[in-house]
């Protein structure tokens, strides 16, 4: 908590439909966020259960800078990936870090499972256990819509729910969180699912004093004016991620058609650029934020004959346009935006989602699946079938859609196809084919994710192969430090304001004395306490598997050679002291 040296932890029982607050003053040495949703998640985790046991825990938590300086915006949750069977952990903005906050509590702990789907109502005065049956088998977006109309504390409440998705075990569902952000990656949705949790409803209007405001002012400026009156946040105002896509298509480092090809000759009619003239309507941000990165954009759709026409709003990114348009050669924004919505409703991971249509799609060329178990007949290009293949992923009708809804490796395991699947670390790939720094960063981060140490920044270094040895040491160092913004909760598109000094000049206005020193000691212990915990859930760190995709399909730089890769990894396990 702001002003005192506790973290004041809620913990709801859903089986038992109880809750307490404990005031943790061990916890506080963990800063807060990543570092304390790590710790208490070591605690609770039982790794001889199933990930999707009701009795293993879902964390969320905040940081110690949330709601107080600018970009501070995102709430962590830490739980046991039913896709990986390890550890699972994702991050969202819009208003849940700001509702967490002034509902009082540091972090929250949710175990068990409800006896009949239900949701929950967070407030400075406890927990409600809600009934939801009515909400069974709805959108996310009419979930949200309800839970608006029903809830009280509008400007002061954020929602999260999960769809028909997390409902039906899909173990790459996702989390809506307040309509256009999402605790997207790793299957928090299907854990919520098994716990009969259809929602939480978060709301509080407590405040708190800012005991040396004249260092606080200092802090906040500072930081404010490099967040708007620099160039460091330009790119996220303006275009947003979607920038990238023509850049890593000149490149030669965008996956297309499951990566088959590292460029996509109708690039520029599904750009940033193309997006922004075309379709966006309004920009948005999330609590806290004064930069404004979500891009909205209008999508015009016939829903009768007739001419009958209705539009929607959804939000567009980088990944969004690779994983549901790009890698399944989809080559219209309008197609595109049709995916977007399908999955968004539905309630999936966008990446996995996109990634395993593609794997898909090679797979019923190659007769690995036929187009009877599909129930349609997949082509890159063409948007319809892959709309009736998200519902039945959802739906389940068959083996193959059952075991594509436990994600790409288990689909691999069972039909083959191994060598064109798009995995790193178990997880489907992010939307990058930059390099060595790429697939070798993802495949050891701790959440398997492009952002657990920005090993594709690493490869747009010119020479960084020289020395692997220091290559291997800045993607381990970039990892270590993310812990530390990741505790702070910082949106890391700021991850070049929040330097070091900068952190603990920030932190310090607040009362937090920490020093450099001491926060990259910190960023060590959240990642070895993280390794060690995946180790207990059966991760091993010496078993890797580069698919063969990866090395056929040339990078900007080149092929890859299975050998370098191998190297590398070895270099790595022998600096983390696995070796």
């Amino acid at each position: 908590m702001l002003n005192e040296n506790r973290m004041r932890t809620l913990y709801i029982d859903l089986t038992n439909k109880t809750f307490r607050v404990e005031e943790r003053h061990d916890l506080f040495d963990w800063l807060g966020g990543v570092g304390v949703a790590t710790r208490l998640f070591s605690e609770l985790v039982l790794p001889e259960a199933d990930p999707l046991d009701p009795r293993q825990p879902i964390i969320f938590a905040i940081g110690p800078l949330t709601t107080i300086f600018p970009l501070v915006t995102k709430t962590v949750a830490v739980f046991r990936s039913p896709l990986t069977g390890h550890w699972g952990e994702s991050y969202a903005g819009m208003r849940l870090a700001f509702a967490l906050r002034f509902a009082g509590y540091d972090a929250v702990v949710i175990t068990g499972t409800a006896d009949r789907l239900g949701y929950a109502v967070i407030s400075p005065e406890g927990v409600e256990f809600k009934d939801a049956r009515r909400l069974k088998g709805l959108s996310t977006e009419e979930t949200g819509r309800i839970l608006r109309e029903t809830e009280p504390g509008r400007g002061h409440r954020s929602t999260i729910r999960i769809g028909p998705s997390g409902e039906r075990g899909v173990r790459f569902a996702g989390v809506n969180v307040d309509t256009y952000r999402h605790f997207g990656r790793m299957g928090l949705g299907a854990v919520m699912g098994a716990k009969n949790l259809k929602a939480v409803v978060v709301t509080g209007q407590e405040s708190y004093p800012i005991a040396d405001p004249k260092a606080y002012r200092k802090a906040y400026d500072q930081i404010f004016n490099q967040a708007v009156k620099t160039e460091i946040m330009d790119k996220y105002h303006g275009l947003g991620t979607p920038a990238n896509v023509v850049p890593l298509n000149e490149l030669g480092a965008l996956p297309t058609r499951n990566l088959q090809s590292n460029r996509f000759e109708r690039a520029a009619d599904v750009s940033g650029e193309a997006f922004a003239r075309e379709n966006l309507v309004r920009k948005l941000a999330c609590t806290g934020c004064p930069v404004g990165c979500i891009h909205v954009g209008l999508f015009r759709r016939e829903f009768a004959e007739g001419y009958e026409y209705e539009t929607v709003t959804l939000a567009y990114d980088h990944e969004l346009i690779f994983a549901l348009g790009i890698f399944l050669g989809l080559g219209t924004r309008e197609g595109i935006f049709s995916l977007i919505e399908k999955v968004e409703l539905l309630g999936l991971d966008a990446i996995s989602s996109g990634v395993i249509l593609g794997w898909m799609t090679e797979a019923l060329e190659k007769g690995l699946i036929t187009e009877g178990q599909v129930g349609t007949r997949l082509v890159f290009g063409e948007a319809e079938p892959y709309l009736v293949a998200l519902d039945r992923l959802v739906e389940q009708p068959n083996e193959l859609y059952a075991t594509l809804a436990r994600g790409l490796t288990a689909a691999v395991e069972k039909f083959g196809g191994a060598d064109f699947a798009c995995l790193l670390g178990g997880h489907e790939m992010a939307g990058y084919h930059t390099g060595y720094g790429f697939v070798l960063g993802q495949t050891v981060g701790g959440r398997h994710s492009h952002l657990c140490n920005g090993g594709y920044a690493l490869d747009q270094e010119r020479g960084i192969l020289d020395d692997r040895d220091r290559m291997v040491r800045r993607l381990i160092a970039e990892e270590k430090w993310r812990q530390v913004l990741n505790s702070l909760c910082l949106c890391l598109f700021a991850r070049n304001i929040y330097d070091e000094p900068t952190t603990e000049m920030a932190l310090s206005s607040v009362g937090i004395e920490v020093s450099e020193e001491r926060l990259r000691e910190l960023g060590g212990r959240i990642f070895y306490l993280k390794l060690e915990t995946k180790k207990r859930l059966g991760f091993r760190p010496d078993q890797v598997r580069f698919p063969k995709r990866y090395l056929e399909t040339p990078t900007f730089q080149g092929r890859l050679d299975e050998e370098v890769l191998l190297d590398l990894h070895k270099r790595y396990l022998k600096q983390i002291g696995e070796l």
